[in-house]
């Protein structure tokens, strides 16, 4: 089936979000030039139009906490490619925020991938989420030789050139997309070998991003050790650390699947298992450890956070709330002097 995309439903209940976008367009480098520190949000494409509205919804909820930006998801295999742009290009002309869409190798030509690039650039987009992405679910022997890069790293380097071979709409930036790319604290689930895992994300940031957003994590000592093990690899680019509170039971079990193998620290667990199955405590312990991990992370200097919403905002706003701040610009601030 089809995902329905969110420009089907402009206008429907949502009537209050179709204003013109006052937002100015920034390469991510700016970004963290500017503000010091990168707070951001990250929404999948919705499949009807009945959650376009209600993400729009979430979105309007959201702006007023100020994120430098935000992520928009790409299906596996390139699934939602259309839902995707859409929902990009709708939040860019009818919100003041900067949004970074993910594009992923798997699927694509290279002409694919130069017209999606070229539909960003003429859409006013300045900053790009570059990675390997997952085979389609449906295709377990799916053939990567039809894919016109196999390594997000290739992605990378294509995406840094686009620039120089762009025949369109000017992009925003003289120095092209800004490139953000993942990393992972607890390992890549493909990649065992940890020292090739550092290496393979070097291959990355040497190709020319200019960032790394990490997958969700548990236990902010696996944040850590990940960035130093970066630092020794001679990886210098700012690491940004992703966030995802646990707010149900079953919402643990798809964050396991979703992180690929996330762990949980047995101390959340423990904490969880106390609720006796109670869906307010158990999303009460989990925004409570979402928070203990922002302010722990906040102390000890990280550049930037990006919150895995699931296209809800409640989580989110509790954690700010919780961490005594109303906007972004106030983390932001808290940030002790270079």
């Amino acid at each position: 089936m089809n995902p329905t995309p969110p420009s089907a439903n402009a206008g429907r209940g949502a009537s209050h979000h179709n204003q013109p976008s006052e937002s100015i367009t920034m390469h991510i480098a700016d970004i963290f030039t500017e503000r010091g520190q990168t707070f951001s949000f990250e929404f999948f494409p919705p499949k009807t139009a009945d959650s376009a509205a209600s993400l729009f919804d979430n979105i309007a909820e959201l702006v007023p906490l100020k994120p430098s930006h935000v992520s928009v998801t790409y299906g596996a295999g390139g699934g939602t490619r259309k839902v995707t742009h859409d929902l990009v290009v709708r939040i860019k002309q009818q919100t003041p925020l900067e949004v970074m869409p993910h594009l992923t190798c798997i699927g694509h030509t290279e002409a694919e991938i130069y017209d999606i690039l070229e539909g960003y650039a003429s859409a006013g987009i300045s900053n790009i989420l570059a990675l390997g992405g997952d085979p389609p679910r449906n295709a377990p022997n799916y053939d990567r030789s039809l894919d016109a890069f196999r390594y997000a790293s290739e992605l990378v380097q294509y995406i840094r050139k686009f620039k120089d071979r762009h025949a369109g709409t000017a992009i925003p930036d003289p120095r092209g997309f800004g490139i953000a790319v993942a990393g992972f604290p607890e390992g890549h689930p493909s990649t065992p070998n940890r020292v090739k895992e550092i290496e393979y994300l070097k291959a990355k940031v040497d190709a020319g991003a200019d960032c790394i957003i990490t997958q969700l994590f548990f236990d902010n000592r696996d944040f850590y050790d990940f960035r130093e093990r970066c630092e020794l690899a001679g990886i210098s680019v700012p690491i940004v650390a992703g966030i995802m509170p646990v707010t149900s039971s079953s919402g643990l079990m798809r964050m396991a699947d979703l992180a690929a193998g996330a762990r949980f620290p047995a101390s959340l667990l423990r904490a969880i298992s106390r609720c006796n199955g109670r869906a307010d405590a158990t999303r009460r312990v989990g925004i409570h450890w979402a928070t203990e991990q922002c302010r722990d992370l906040l102390d000890n200097d990280v550049a930037g956070i990006h919150f895995y919403t699931l296209n809800k905002s409640t989580a989110t706003r509790e954690i700010y709330a919780s961490l005594g701040v109303e906007t972004s610009l106030d983390l932001a601030a808290d940030m002790p002097a270079s």
